[in-house]
């Protein structure tokens, strides 16, 4: 039997929202062991005149404990 943990991070790119998944998992990693899933609480993007400046979303990773 697992037990597993829930957790919500939010992450940012100036890329992608993609790009922002990419980077809130690979750090959510390097201080949480057995990371096993993630989906994409919210999304949104800074706009700075007129343009798209940054991608954000909120992330839950499930990950399981030791």
């Amino acid at each position: 039997m697992s037990v597993t943990k829930i957790i919500e991070i939010g992450s940012d790119s100036p890329r992608s929202f993609e790009d922002a998944i990419e980077a809130g998992i690979q750090q959510a990693q390097k201080t949480l062991k057995n990371v096993r899933g993630a989906w994409v609480e919210g999304q949104k993007v800074i706009v700075k005149d007129g343009k798209i400046v940054a991608y954000r979303v909120q992330l839950k990773l499930t990950f399981v404990l030791e």
